[in-house]
């Protein structure tokens, strides 16, 4: 007689396209955790640098990874194949590179999770600009505080995947860079009850995409707020301003702004 697998509370999902180095960071935070609650999928892009090979002898060593190798889209296209595999009650997005902040996060968020928020949230670590092998903390803001952008990083946010099949909720790929923002206003939307926890979720890797091109992602919000009439045109103006200049001082000045965010020394 055989034994029924458990359903995952947690789906973790990682779209990577060649960063093994990455993918190992991501692996090690993610093979660390003290409670086993979770499946791993692994949506990659067709990578040519070892991916693959290395994804086949994790698999062999462990059944909560599932992975699929293909040319896709890009991201949103394989976020949305990484949710369409998905079998736990909650999503969480982990890029290749990103990592769980502690080997016990899962278990500490476990409780809240049976509870059956639609939402939970919680604050962030990001990996220093300035100072290699550092990271400063990132507070999460209200849930209310959304049309003024992210309130935490998207690595840091988990979604009941029953809501966002109840309201077939995907990413719009129409947004390169911030369908993240797009998709998280739109499940808010439709979300009763949100849970934030005051504990780093992730540790966030940066210089990736949205930073690079940080001001198409800044366009790219304007535009959905417009779209969604989430504020007047103009606060819309104003948030998109408000923006830019706290970008500008982050760029003319990494190592105050990580000071200052945090408040606290790098970890």
């Amino acid at each position: 007689m055989t034994t029924e697998k458990p359903k995952p509370v947690f789906s973790l999902i990682t779209v990577t396209l060649n960063n093994l180095e990455g993918l190992k960071r991501t692996y090690e935070s993610v093979a660390k955790q003290t409670r086993q609650n979770f499946e791993w999928i692994v949506i990659d892009g067709a990578s040519t640098d070892g991916t693959v090979e290395y994804l086949i002898e994790l698999q062999k060593k462990h059944e909560y990874l599932l992975y699929s190798s293909e040319e896709d889209d890009g991201i949103y296209h394989a976020m949305n194949d990484g949710i369409k595999a998905s079998t736990g009650d909650y999503l969480l997005f982990l890029n290749a590179g990103d990592q769980l902040a502690n080997p016990k996060i899962l278990e500490k968020i476990e409780p809240y999770a049976t509870k059956e928020p639609d939402f939970i949230y919680g604050d962030s670590l990001e990996t220093s600009s300035t100072k290699k092998g550092k990271s400063f903390y990132k507070q999460a803001k209200r849930y209310k505080d959304m049309p003024w952008g992210m309130i935490t990083h998207h690595q840091a946010m988990l979604y009941r995947r029953k809501l966002i099949r109840d309201y077939k909720l995907w990413y719009r790929q129409v947004y390169s860079i911030a369908a993240d923002y797009d998709f998280t206003l739109r499940f808010l939307q439709n979300a009763k009850k949100i849970t934030a926890i005051s504990a780093p979720i992730c540790i966030f890797e940066s210089g990736g995409i949205s930073q690079k091109k940080a001001f198409e992602g800044r366009r790219q919000q304007f535009i959905i707020r417009e779209n969604l009439r989430l504020v007047p045109q103009g606060k819309n103006v104003g948030i998109f301003l408000a923006q830019s200049a706290v970008w500008y001082f982050r760029s003319l000045l990494p190592s105050l702004y990580e000071r200052l965010k945090s408040g606290k020394s790098m970890i």
